[in-house]
């Protein structure tokens, strides 16, 4: 139900806070309630009533970010229960292999949202932060996760984005076709000019994904099949947990 004077309800101007804050993780009352486009009393009010419940939390320099008290509610979602806990331990293995970056991914509308990242010291450049998303159509995790998605899903991605994907990755359809008959999506130098990302699905017991497993490592490695056999030996074991849970 709308109750202020411009109609919008309280969950609406709630959420338009929280999806400031998405974009710009650190900012000041007033910035905050005007990227939300609140009245400054209105976002004032709402941040103070946030900042209060642990929900929206105040820096030293006065910057309004993400509270503590909603980083524990998302714990308990379905995505960090379960997916990311069967898949630590498997991703942990993996980045002991490949020495730079592991991370896991499932699609969110447009775009693949990183569920988890593993990184070591001296890591190629990779972008990707949890809790962020990527492009789908310019990534290995999008590929894959394209892919191996109920045909209908694939489909309907593809003509809501078709320009998008004329514009930028004319070539998708055919790489999504030679990705679903390899088993995996290789993408290099798209990103950044000199990693590889390599992506496998994770298979629920249809034989879709439901996510991704996916490792960022140099161009130039001479390691990436063996790279690649422990990235799908991985997410196997990852498909099996998935089940048993």
């Amino acid at each position: 139900m709308a109750n202020s004077p411009t109609g919008d309800a309280l969950l609406d101007r709630l959420l338009r806070l929280f999806e400031a804050l998405e974009a710009h993780p650190r900012l000041h009352p007033g910035e905050l309630a005007d990227r939300a486009d609140l009245p400054r009393t209105t976002g004032y009010r709402l941040i103070q009533e946030l900042t209060s419940r642990g929900l929206l939390s105040r820096s030293d320099a006065g910057e309004i970010e993400i509270g503590q008290r909603l980083w524990e509610f998302a714990q308990g979602a379905p995505i960090s229960r379960t997916l990311r806990q069967s898949s630590l331990p498997y991703m942990q293995d993996v980045n002991a292999v490949v020495c730079h970056t592991t991370q896991l991914a499932v699609l969110e509308g447009s775009r693949v949202l990183i569920v988890e990242r593993l990184s070591q010291h001296g890591a190629v450049v990779n972008p990707a932060e949890v809790a962020g998303t990527m492009p789908a159509h310019l990534t290995s995790m999008g590929h894959v996760l394209l892919a191996f998605a109920p045909a209908q899903v694939a489909a309907e991605w593809l003509q809501a984005h078709a320009r998008t994907v004329e514009a930028e990755r004319p070539q998708l359809r055919r790489e999504l076709a030679e990705a679903k008959t390899r088993g995996y999506a290789s993408l290099g130098g798209v990103i950044n000019s000199e990693t590889t990302g390599i992506s496998v699905p994770i298979l629920n017991s249809g034989g879709h994904a439901e996510a991704a497993l996916t490792i960022v490592v140099p161009r130039s490695s001479p390691n990436i099949p063996t790279f690649l056999m422990a990235l799908q030996t991985a997410a196997r074991g990852i498909s099996r947990a998935l089940r048993r849970r």
